[in-house]
């Protein structure tokens, strides 16, 4: 699998990767630390022994088939897995490369998936990832340590995708085959588009495609959308006339951004989009972060974190 930019040697390479882990890892050590542990538990209960029944034990735990052959009564002992997986759903879709500060969205989503890729390595946890356009580009299977995790790094920002598009609704089909026990999943997109260029129905959220995926998701998985965005998608520069190209679609249209009504309407237009999708995921109650090219990304996400401690 290629991921190199042939522009850029294998130094440049590892350098940048290596700036990403220095970066990372001191935010995962000084604010982030302990959150993860406490917010994402482990799934399930695995049996460890019987042992006597004592006074105050759940009788639920009584094993009776022990307590018939012993004739006197013992009990299940059960513990926690704490080992979870963790698996990363980047979309490398044509609007990824968009950014107008000093980063793209596919570069502040290396970063994002970088934070919580070792959150889950110091917690001894296994993370997966699934790089998707408008279907899955690359498939990395879960792994734990740090060097696998330097690897998922360079997948994500170096990775050469066939596609442009986006459908996440496959992709999501896609995990839920692969994945056949419980993982905390984050999906890392913009959500512009979905199923090559169609927008989401947000009136029929019910019906909708995407936001039943979404839905089914989060039942098999604890789902967590993270909301890519930069501060150019939702208002335009009065710089006079503009062609804008579709990132995914290759679609060009001319706009005269010295009409201050035109953009008044695409600000409006723009904002009211991702309220609706906002909205929409409260009401299938998955979780969402949303982050912007604009500001540090630190500061949603331990905000997301406390208020997941709070709920739990």
């Amino acid at each position: 699998m290629a991921t190199e930019d042939p522009q850029l040697t294998t130094r440049q390479i590892l350098k940048k990767v290596r700036h990403i882990e220095i970066r990372t890892n001191r935010m995962v050590t000084e604010a982030l630390a302990g959150a993860y542990h406490s917010v994402f538990k482990g799934v399930g209960i695995d049996f460890e022994e019987v042992r006597e029944y004592c006074v105050g034990d759940d009788v639920r735990a009584i094993d009776w088939n022990v307590t018939a052959k012993m004739d006197r009564p013992f009990v299940k002992v059960f513990r926690e897995e704490r080992e979870l997986t963790l698996m990363l759903l980047v979309d490398l879709s044509g609007s990824g490369v968009f950014g107008s500060m000093e980063q793209s969205k596919r570069e502040l989503a290396a970063e994002l998936a970088s934070v919580l890729a070792f959150s889950a390595v110091k917690n001894n946890d296994k993370v997966g990832l699934i790089l998707f356009t408008d279907h899955v580009e690359c498939f990395i299977a879960p792994k734990k340590g740090r060097q696998h995790v330097l690897r998922l790094i360079r997948e994500i920002l170096f990775f050469k995708p066939k596609g442009r598009r986006t459908n996440i609704v496959q992709t999501l089909d896609r995990l839920n085959r692969i994945l056949k026990r419980k993982a905390v999943v984050f999906l890392l997109s913009d959500f512009l588009q979905n199923e090559l260029g169609r927008l989401p129905n947000f009136e029929k959220i019910e019906e909708d495609p995407l936001f039943h995926s979404l839905a089914l998701t989060n039942k098999r998985h604890d789902l967590i959308c993270v909301v890519l965005a930069d501060p150019k998608e939702t208002e335009l520069p009065e710089v006079g006339i503009l062609n804008l190209e579709d990132a995914e679609t290759g679609e060009t249209i001319e706009v005269n951004t010295n009409n201050k009504r035109f953009r008044m309407l695409y600000s409006q237009e723009n904002e009211q989009r991702q309220e609706q999708f906002k909205r929409a995921l409260r009401r299938l109650n998955v979780d969402a972060v949303h982050v912007s090219t604009a500001e540090p990304y630190l500061k949603p996400l331990r905000a997301f974190l406390d208020l997941r401690a709070r709920r739990f």
